[in-house]
């Protein structure tokens, strides 16, 4: 492994839900969740929500392999916001339409809709307690818990888990109050993203459209999150309180996700690159 060279990083976005990308398919890379936090630190770092690595394919089915590390240096299976940005790069790259990325959640195809707008099949959404996974066996549906105005979530697991709490004003709930004592909640081994999420069309709308604000395990409240805004369909279609197609509006803009008829979730939106740069060796040595 080299020891002293500088290493290049891609500073990208999703909504604002930011990431620092490293590509390691021809380069040794070493991780501690030390060095993560380091880079990840807003004052003394980059800054970002997660740090992602895109590392070489594991086999002859997809073009490379993406792992996802949150700002506090916990690695995570699925990312949507840094799939999007990842198959933006992938095919800014080699000039193809669609690529397909190997992440701990699985293989996961996207394909280019336009510039900088990508859509991305994140597959079927786990609704059984053991696929979030859950402490117990609960109806998924109603996981029974509750925080000051959040209370009766749905579970979902897109890759990651999630509580989607519906509330009548998103604006209003104070996430930074309940997320962090939510996302650690005894139900949740492998801790939990929380959404609070505010249906803004009736149920028989042709388009869905929900406010959701999300509280990220590992990073906090960010701008949008990707998986979030799966789950946040997924969960209102079960309830009965959406369609399955609906604009997610989250802080940093708008996602598309539509819950297909052979399961699988397909999320669009658009991705950005702020800047690209070089860290200092004593940052990544």
């Amino acid at each position: 492994m080299i020891q002293t060279a500088a290493w290049p990083f891609v500073k990208m976005h999703g909504l604002g839900n930011d990431f620092v990308v490293l590509d390691a398919r021809t380069r040794a890379l070493a991780l501690t969740p030390e060095r993560v936090r380091a880079l990840a630190d807003r004052r003394t770092g980059i800054g970002c929500d997660q740090l992602v690595v895109i590392a070489p394919a594991k086999g002859q089915v997809s073009d490379a392999t993406m792992l996802i590390f949150n700002a506090d240096g916990s690695e995570v299976s699925a990312c949507g916001n840094a799939t999007r940005c990842v198959a933006w790069h992938l095919m800014r790259e080699s000039g193809a339409s669609k690529v397909v990325i190997e992440t701990r959640a699985g293989l996961l195809d996207a394909e280019s809709r336009g510039e900088h707008l990508v859509a991305v099949d994140m597959g079927r959404p786990g609704l059984d307690w053991r696929d979030i996974p859950l402490a117990r066996a609960v109806d998924t549906l109603h996981l029974g818990i509750a925080a000051g105005p959040l209370a009766d979530p749905v579970g979902v697991s897109m890759g990651n888990p999630h509580a989607v709490f519906f509330v009548e004003n998103a604006e209003a709930v104070d996430l930074a109050a309940f997320g962090p004592g939510l996302e650690h909640h005894s139900l949740f081994p492998e801790r939990a993203n929380i959404e609070a999420a505010q249906v803004l069309t009736p149920p028989d709308a042709a388009l869905g459209r929900i406010r959701m604000r999300v509280w990220e395990r590992g990073s906090g409240i960010t701008m949008a999150c990707g998986t979030g805004a799966c789950a946040t369909l997924v969960a209102a279609a079960r309830r009965g309180l959406s369609p399955r197609k609906a604009e997610i509006v989250l802080d940093g803009g708008l996602l598309a996700i539509e819950w297909l008829p052979d399961d699988h979730v397909l999320m669009t939106g658009p991705v950005a690159t702020s800047f690209a740069g070089v860290l200092d060796p004593t940052l990544l040595p």
